[in-house]
């Protein structure tokens, strides 16, 4: 199994998304997320890390609010956003940096 600095570090950007269950502006970004995710296969990875179940992780890249969206490049925080956006944004953002 890969560890998330494993992941982060690798060739590909890498679009994270810090959410929470009892959240809904992360159930509403849920599918937006999953979308881009397939649309970037191959190009960027896309992960969702829940701040409950990981928060040493959430507490690592200082995420006080969710969603928090940050965007690493060869394990470089690149591009960080606190709450929604939009899929056109999301993309572009990650385009940028492949």
């Amino acid at each position: 199994m890969e560890t998330f600095q494993a992941i982060i570090q690798g060739d590909k950007p890498v679009l994270v998304d810090f959410f929470a269950t009892w959240c809904g502006p992360c159930k509403a970004m849920s599918p937006i997320v999953e979308s881009i995710g397939k649309e970037m296969l191959g190009q960027a990875r896309v992960l969702k890390v829940d701040v409950d179940k990981n928060q040493a992780l959430a507490s690592q890249y200082q995420v006080q609010a969710v969603p928090t969206f940050i965007l690493f490049k060869k394990g470089q925080v690149v591009w960080r956003q606190s709450g929604g956006a939009d899929k056109f944004t999301l993309s572009e953002k990650i385009r940028s940096v492949i």
